[in-house]
């Protein structure tokens, strides 16, 4: 078997044998395939596709490059939820306790954040003294004990999917459909999770900047996870504007607890309840979508959500405390609002934008190499659709320079008032097939 022969078949729009398929794999994640030969192949796969079946073969021989994760010893569906990223995604901290609430075990392997703010275990550190760096044993016992816990990805996980993931990026092919979908399904499936929740996101502060293309995506990940024998579906939501009010570390956290209390953003509530119910309903916790939610609702209302919080971040070493004491988390030194210039209807607000103003404060990393500051970040105090006079504030500045005149530039640049404005469509469509 040679790799210029596999180039030359997907080349003529050819399918690929799953043998084929873990031979280039395989030699690439090990050297003996080189960088221009991978590079040819994921040219061929961005303008000549891949057949379902080629799809999920690619994305199992990922899963076999590396480590796997064996959830068997946690009792239990075990269901997981990834998100295609956006700006003020604060989902997985509201997510999490509250299906972990129901019964339902959420062992969670997260990373750190590249890009706006910092990803769910920089979120969660903004706790003090909470921390991932917890054993696989430890942290499948306390799965089986409070139906709960997060611990830091592996190194070896998938290393084939880090290795094209790389090459992609450096010769425009990271658009393509298959080779997207493998990757992220790669990773889900080597959590070890029994079925699995997609959240994709499309607008200005998603991946996906259509909703054609992320119907697309979503039904090519929810393909190869049913294909793999994964349980799997996707919600279709928006990311015209930041999801929820708060971007930034410190200021997430707080605005999870909010929302736990059932005292949360409309919007945030609203996608974590389409997200939840999924995920109730997939683990075979309730007869119906509806019952899931109802169920969901409950535990928000009686408290037994923010409990599960509070348990879940002692657990983990963090100060619980700050559930009832927000003043205990990071704190910015200023607050700076930023004035509406002139009456009318908040229009747009450019979620990538907003989301990069955020970084630039120090809330999220341009590189690997950069240090989060917890504290800073922004509070939205309008959105889209929304009413607002000179002078109101459109949202507040969380920072420690008092100098922020070109995040605020920025700002200004990035949402537009108009003299009328409708709020968006949160959720587009449901995908299960």
């Amino acid at each position: 078997m040679r790799m210029v022969d596999l180039i030359a078949k997907k080349r003529d729009g050819r399918e690929l044998s799953a043998e084929e398929i873990q031979f280039m794999v395989q030699g690439y994640t090990e050297g003996s395939i080189p960088d221009y030969q991978m590079s040819a192949f994921a040219m061929a796969v961005f303008f000549k596709d891949m057949t379902e079946r080629e799809r999920a073969d690619l994305t199992m021989a990922m899963v076999h490059s590396g480590d796997t994760i064996d959830l068997s010893a946690i009792e239990g569906v075990k269901v997981d939820k990834h998100s295609t990223g956006g700006v003020g995604d604060t989902t997985t901290l509201v997510l999490a306790p509250l299906v972990a609430a129901l019964d339902i075990p959420v062992a969670k392997m997260s990373g750190r954040g590249l890009g706006h703010t910092g990803g769910t275990i920089d979120k969660l550190e903004a706790v003090p003294g909470f921390h991932v760096e917890i054993t696989k044993e430890e942290f499948v016992e306390r799965v089986n004990t409070s139906r709960i816990a997060v611990i830091g990805q592996s190194g070896n996980l998938t290393p084939a999917d880090k290795k094209l993931y790389a090459l992609r990026d450096v010769t425009a092919t990271v658009d393509a459909v298959p080779l997207i979908a493998s990757s992220i399904m790669s990773k889900k499936i080597a959590a070890g999770s029994d079925a699995i929740v997609l959240d994709v996101k499309t607008g200005a502060g998603a991946f996906m900047k259509t909703v054609d293309d992320a119907k697309e995506l979503a039904h090519a990940m929810v393909s190869i996870g049913n294909n793999v024998g994964r349980r799997t579906m996707a919600v279709i939501s928006d990311m015209s504007q930041p999801l929820g009010l708060a971007i930034g570390n410190a200021l997430e956290i707080q605005e999870a607890i909010d929302t736990l209390r059932g005292k949360g953003p409309k919007d945030l509530e609203e996608l974590c309840l389409a997200l939840g119910r999924q995920m109730v309903y997939l683990a075979g916790k309730a007869k119906s979508l509806e019952d899931a939610e109802e169920m969901l609702q409950e535990v928000i209302r009686n408290g037994k959500a923010l409990a599960k919080f509070k348990e879940f971040l002692a657990s983990q070493g963090g100060d619980a405390s700050v559930v009832d004491q927000p003043e205990r988390l990071p704190q910015a030194a200023y607050r700076i609002e930023l004035p509406a210039k002139q009456d009318g209807y908040v229009a747009a607000m450019a979620a990538d934008e907003i989301g990069t103003a955020a970084m630039m404060l120090g809330a999220g990393r341009a590189t690997k190499e950069d240090e989060i500051d917890l504290a800073v970040g922004l509070m939205l105090n309008k959105k889209v659709g929304d009413l607002v006079r000179a002078g109101e504030s459109l949202l507040t500045i969380h920072a420690n320079r008092e100098d922020v005149q070109d995040i605020m530039d920025m700002l200004y640049a990035s949402i537009t008032i108009a003299d009328q404005a409708e709020a968006p469509v949160l959720i587009y469509d449901i995908v299960t097939e």
